[in-house]
């Protein structure tokens, strides 16, 4: 099995009205990270569970994900 993860921490931000200051300053992840954090493919383990922690959210809500079957990927 494959997954296809990608960042969704803006669309989050936006349902909850918080701007990547307020982000930066509850989670302690600079404000430039968390711009950054739906264009990089690789995150700071401590980046993802300080902003799903701020925002009161699961990590997985961060992200989506797709299951890729092996037909898929072909």
């Amino acid at each position: 099995m494959k997954l296809n993860v990608k960042p969704r921490l803006n669309a989050v931000m936006k349902a909850k009205g918080w701007t990547q200051v307020r982000l930066a300053e509850a989670s302690g992840v600079t404000q430039g990270s968390i711009s950054r954090f739906d264009k990089n493919t690789r995150h700071e383990d401590w980046h993802v569970f300080s902003i799903a922690k701020a925002l009161e959210v699961e990590v997985e809500e961060l992200f989506e994900i797709e299951e890729v079957t092996e037909e898929d990927a072909e």
